[in-house]
């Protein structure tokens, strides 16, 4: 009987690991890990670009909040299927190295690293831009403020990842709290019917205002390619689990409650929203919850709601520090990044990436002191190609290896994407769509034009890097 067990347990496949996990600390908690679900899932989308959406589609946007959180939820769901496959801080870089080879490994990493340092640039020009909501920080030029919240999140990030996730955590906490606090003022309103600014709140706002398609379809269609972007940090989980403890425990609740908090917060306060005022009371110039509580007479709705907003634009940032440092040190194990991106400091922190990130966002702080004016739309357009890369890879590795488990190579854990391979497959159609829905805007088109030096970049780096790619880096554990 014991030879047996023996002889299967040999012929059982085995889980490759990433030698670029080796030396991290396991320092996140369960609640920091939950948080960072939480955070990663709501942002300055919601925040601030449900006004300009919702004056453009009208309530019809719940339902593009709705379908966009599926597919993202897809997304996470993949990428934890893989986490609980093999925790990886490498994440899907990891994995795609595992299931694509090192081509789709180091675009996966530089795609990532497009996309969080260019959302790097635009999360500090936005902490400029909101600071000089206040009279105080108006003196002081937009560069400046730029580079004091890059110096403040850099720092935090090069301390230690327990001090990361401290943060996150009550980041996160400030973002739901202002969102659930919002929505039981929102329901008190609507319950005891308290007119806000002449009109009574109810569901004969969205009735008697063109219905949930005031303006047909098409527009409904068409900011799909906006909102799915709400949802750029989901996939940040995927790397903190590198560092945690039992991520086979935390990370299935974790990704799972995903999915609920996407249809109350972003679903459930959008349809309130649409209920509280007419959807074309609603602007693109301020957030959509200080038009409702400025309407009202709620004292201070603005400064509270830009002191919430600055919260998950330093978040963002925060992550986008976090998550390139990881993966950059994944890469430089392999030689498809730079050698100093894989170095650690004492409090093990992979300092080298962070440090590259950084450096990067730097440009940003001259791009604040050049053109403050437009430093906002030049990068945000770059950081959505990346998301959309980032994205894909992620269903492709998650489908390779869906693939290779079918020929008995590998074995699928019991949490599962549901219905693959044909969500993975719908979902990679669905993220397609929205690369081809870009072409409709002209900032969009614009973008779509400069994908051809991005492809470029990507060929002209693999060929500089090739001759010393390390295909060791993924080992067979013992």
């Amino acid at each position: 009987m014991t030879e047996q067990t023996t002889t299967r347990a040999a012929e059982r496949p085995k889980s490759p690991f990433d030698a670029g996990d080796a030396g991290y600390s396991k320092s996140l908690k369960t609640r920091h890990i939950n948080m960072i679900a939480i955070g990663g899932a709501i942002g300055t989308g919601l925040f601030l670009g449900a006004g300009g959406r919702l004056a453009t589609a009208g309530p019809a946007l719940a339902i593009v909040y709705a379908v966009c959180g599926l597919f993202a939820f897809f997304v996470v769901r993949s990428l934890g299927e893989l986490i609980l496959y093999r925790p990886s801080s490498g994440a899907f870089v990891s994995y795609a190295r595992e299931f694509m080879g090192e081509k789709g490994a180091y675009t996966a990493g530089w795609m990532h690293f497009l996309n969080w340092s260019t959302t790097g640039i635009a999360d500090i020009t936005a902490i400029a831009l909101y600071a000089h909501f206040w009279a105080a920080f108006t003196p002081i030029p937009q560069w400046v403020l730029a580079l004091i919240a890059l110096a403040i999140v850099l720092s935090i990030n090069l301390v230690s990842v327990k001090l990361f996730g401290e943060l996150e955590f009550w980041f996160a906490i400030i973002k739901v709290a202002a969102l659930v606090l919002f929505m039981v003022v929102g329901i008190f309103l609507l319950v005891t019917q308290h007119p806000i600014d002449g009109a009574t709140p109810g569901p004969q706002l969205i009735a008697d205002n063109g219905g949930v398609f005031p303006g047909g379809v098409l527009p409904m269609v068409l900011i799909m390619q906006g909102v799915i972007f709400a949802y750029a940090a989901i996939e940040l989980v995927g790397v903190a689990a590198g560092e945690t403890e039992n991520p086979e425990k935390v990370m299935p609740k974790a990704i799972n409650s995903i999915m609920w908090r996407i249809a109350l917060f972003y679903v459930g306060s959008v349809v309130l929203l649409a209920m509280l005022m007419p959807w074309d009371a609603y602007s693109k110039a301020e957030s959509p919850f200080v038009t409702v509580l400025s309407h009202i007479g709620v004292p201070y709705a603005g400064d509270v709601m830009n002191l919430v907003v600055l919260t998950a634009a330093m978040s963002s940032l925060n992550s986008g520090l976090y998550s390139t440092g990881r993966i950059l040190r994944s890469m430089s194990m392999a030689g498809s990044a730079p050698k100093f991106t894989g170095a650690m400091n004492k409090n093990q922190v992979p300092y080298g990436g962070i440090m590259l990130t950084a450096a990067v966002c730097v440009i940003g702080v001259g791009l604040n002191y050049l053109v403050p004016a437009e430093a906002f739309e030049i990068v945000l357009n770059f950081a959505s190609l990346g998301i959309l890369g980032t994205w894909a890879i992620i269903v492709l590795s998650h489908l390779l290896f869906v693939r290779k488990a079918q020929r008995g190579e590998v074995t699928r854990p019991s949490y599962r994407l549901p219905f693959s391979p044909y969500t993975e497959i719908v979902t990679l159609a669905f993220l397609a769509s929205v690369v081809v829905l870009m072409g409709f805007d002209e900032v969009g088109r614009i973008t779509l034009m400069c994908l051809p030096l991005i492809v470029l970049a990507l060929v002209v780096g693999w060929f500089g890097v090739r001759k010393r790619i390390n295909t060791a880096v993924l080992e067979d554990a013992e």
